[in-house]
């Protein structure tokens, strides 16, 4: 398998924190003293919901959330190659909080590793990976 390098990584996380991280901030925003708290609310619950989609469906599903589309790289199981589904998006997601709780240095492993896997991919069973280009078919001699 090709192995996507760190820096690529870095950028599919990049991407997908750009879609979301606005929701966030305007809920934030959103939720002072005086504004309604139901927008608040339903600004944040979108976030989530579209969090979700882009990292647990989409990538649970095809691979690739938007980052990693824009990118060209899938997040793959380590020895079939194949999309891990939507439970183990979710699953792997929340293992990378293990990457963050020492001291982000879980986030740098895929610098070391062999597979350039971080300690949530490790737990997933996870790598991402380079899209291979897709072969034309031949044109057929009628």
């Amino acid at each position: 398998m090709n192995y996507a390098s760190w820096l690529t990584r870095v950028a599919t996380n990049t991407i997908d924190g750009l879609v979301v991280v606005p929701f966030f901030v305007a809920a934030e925003f959103l939720d002072t003293p005086g504004a309604p708290r139901v927008v608040a609310m339903v600004v944040g619950v979108a976030s989530l919901a579209l969090f979700a989609y882009d990292r647990w469906y989409l990538a649970g599903r095809t691979g690739q959330s938007w980052g990693r589309k824009v990118l060209g790289v899938r997040l793959v199981d380590d020895r079939t190659g194949r999309p891990i589904g939507v439970g183990r998006a979710v699953l792997r997601d929340v293992a990378h909080l293990l990457d963050g709780a020492l001291l982000c240095l879980g986030y740098l492993l895929p610098l070391v590793t062999a597979k350039r896997q971080t300690i949530g991919d490790k737990v997933s069973r996870t790598v991402v990976v380079k899209d291979l280009p897709v072969a034309e078919p031949a044109p057929s001699r009628a």
